[in-house]
């Protein structure tokens, strides 16, 4: 049974936060709100909760396409190659935002991305997000939790949610409806920044 927990965006409750990181401390699975979709993560750090979340999702870990949310953009180079100055100027206009960008990923990435060309990075524009990075001290695992309908695609009520992924995560946080819209998906890897998915995010930055 997984707990739901209230936490409001405006003003993060410290001690609610303080449950979620203990969640992923032990190796647990959270369902969590983003400025666009709601996610599924897990700590970066812990290969027993990637592995879980890799066959909720039905793909090899290190063939997986899980984005990395952090912070901000501080410990980027711990993941990712160095990158130009007009690479780091796209992610400084665009984050925080409602983008994944590609990135070429560097050898200290976490062992199961090891041979990982590419890594996605996020920096959601949503405090509760940012706030559970921020005290957890390193990025989480995140993939959207998408729905089978053809229609609605993803799940924005946290009642809806945890009937469904009950049995599945150990925490769901209820930070209000979420949205129906992904991120948008940008490849910053090559020379030309290269739109991949076009979702809430404005391509006209680019």
């Amino acid at each position: 049974m997984a707990q739901l927990i209230r936490i409001y965006e405006d003003n993060p409750n410290p001690r609610e936060i303080k449950k979620v990181i203990d969640v992923l401390q032990s190796g647990g699975l959270i369902i969590y709100p983003t400025d666009t979709v709601y996610g599924l993560g897990c700590d970066i750090t812990n290969i027993k909760a990637l592995e879980k979340i890799a066959r909720i999702k039905g793909v090899k870990l290190e063939k997986s396409n899980f984005s990395f949310i952090c912070r901000d953009l501080s410990n980027l180079s711990d993941y990712v190659k160095q990158i130009d100055t007009a690479t780091f100027k796209i992610l400084k206009r665009a984050l925080p935002g409602p983008y994944t960008f590609i990135l070429p990923g560097s050898k200290s990435l976490p062992h199961p991305f090891k041979k990982k060309k590419t890594v996605g990075i996020r920096v959601p524009d949503n405090n509760i997000a940012l706030e559970i990075v921020n005290q957890l001290g390193n990025p989480i695992i995140s993939t959207s939790i998408r729905d089978e309908d053809e229609i609605i695609e993803y799940t924005t009520d946290p009642e809806l949610i945890i009937e469904k992924w009950d049995n599945l995560v150990d925490l769901v946080i209820d930070g209000g409806y979420g949205d129906n819209e992904p991120s948008t998906v940008v490849d910053l890897s090559q020379d030309e920044p290269l739109i991949i998915r076009e979702g809430k995010g404005s391509t006209e930055i680019f």
